[in-house]
């Protein structure tokens, strides 16, 4: 090449620009925190919203496990209508604060899949709220994170993660995961294989969104805020100030979302390692022995000894037949005619409450993250 007509190199400049450019577009990417249910999805997801600078919205919006399977294919008017005249009506819209005329004539004109109803319905609250990012917490998300990476490709992915010890006696207490009927006497167990399934696959799908992507554990969040947040801050772009988010704590922040409340032992007050009070060494080591590679994996140690831990004939059926059984009822509720049989009462149908603002306040809607 003639040195007179050589492409001059980017200047110091430009790569400051464009790296300036870069931030600027992160630090307004949806974020999704998501999770294996009780596992600290709300509690990370609230403390984002009293961060500031995120659209104010206290529901699990379900667009993707139910909203866009529930009422057919979006790119049919039809549908739309249908979708909004079940929306309409429900806690998620009550919490969103917009009124009917805000958000019905960009999802009769504009909406065609389930992100583009979540979009929709995201930007126009933070428009009307007057900031420009937003954020999204329904658990049961986790297991769409492909799609969700292809409708959002900007999206930043926050997985929560908690002991599974300690999400198994919770969603036990609560009954989310129920056993199969031959498997009544071991109920604790089914809870374990379902967080061992659904953050695997969690797990699975981030290898394909490398730098998008993040693991943040409850037991950080929970003793190391400070730093914790300001890790998190820094993958989101976005300024997790511990001081200010404790000023403006806003629904688990300021009451905690615990299974466990009210029972007379105030097991609440704390959550971590929870298990170790409730569950036998009997029960430790079942759980362990199913779960035991996950948790090693993710950073937890284990408490029964490896002797203790060798599967039962009854336990090994178990560990084969769930993740089959699990994976066999989400095919079926999105690829079938029954996820036209979606759970309709997650969306908390009802006449619209007395006073409006508490329900936006509320901090929880009537969605269960199950695979009931």
């Amino acid at each position: 090449m003639n040195p007179t007509t050589a492409i001059p190199p980017t200047t110091i400049d430009d790569r400051q620009a464009a790296a300036k450019q870069a931030r600027s577009a992160r630090s307004k990417a949806p974020v999704f925190v998501l999770g294996c249910g009780r596992s600290g999805t709300k509690l990370l997801y609230h403390t984002l919203l009293s961060a500031g600078g995120f659209a104010v919205y206290h529901a699990e919006s379900n667009a993707f496990n139910l909203i866009g399977l529930r009422f057919g294919s979006l790119d049919r008017l039809q549908n739309r209508r249908t979708l909004l005249d079940h929306w309409l009506k429900s806690k998620l819209f009550y919490r969103s604060g917009l009124t009917r005329e805000e958000i019905e004539p960009r999802i009769l004109e504009e909406c065609h899949n389930a992100g583009d109803f979540l979009r929709i319905l995201m930007e126009t609250i933070a428009r009307k709220q007057g900031v420009e990012r937003w954020a999204e917490s329904t658990p049961l998300h986790l297991l769409y994170l492909p799609l969700i990476k292809k409708l959002f490709p900007d999206a930043l992915i926050v997985h929560i993660i908690r002991d599974g010890r300690d999400v198994t006696v919770s969603l036990n207490r609560i009954g989310w995961i129920k056993p199969l009927p031959w498997d009544k006497k071991r109920a604790l167990l089914a809870p374990a294989i379902f967080w061992h399934w659904i953050v695997s696959k969690g797990r699975k799908y981030s290898r394909n969104m490398p730098g998008d992507y993040i693991e943040v554990h409850f037991e950080d969040v929970v003793q190391k805020p400070r730093e914790t947040l300001a890790h998190l801050g820094e993958f989101i772009d976005h300024d997790l100030n511990y001081d200010r988010i404790q000023q403006n704590a806003q629904g688990t922040l300021r009451d905690p979302n615990s299974s466990f409340r009210g029972d007379g032992q105030e097991k609440e007050a704390n959550p971590i390692e929870r298990w170790k009070a409730l569950l036998s060494p009997a029960e430790v080591a079942h759980v362990e022995s199913l779960i035991g590679d996950l948790l090693r994996d993710t950073g937890y140690q284990l408490a029964s000894p490896e002797a203790d831990r060798r599967r039962t004939l009854p336990l090994s059926f178990m560990s084969f037949l769930y993740p089959i059984y699990f994976d066999l009822k989400l095919w079926l509720k999105t690829y079938t005619p029954l996820a036209r049989m979606g759970e309709i009462r997650r969306m908390g149908i009802s006449d619209p409450p007395a006073d409006t603002t508490d329900e936006r306040q509320a901090g929880e809607t009537t969605v269960s993250p199950s695979t009931r």
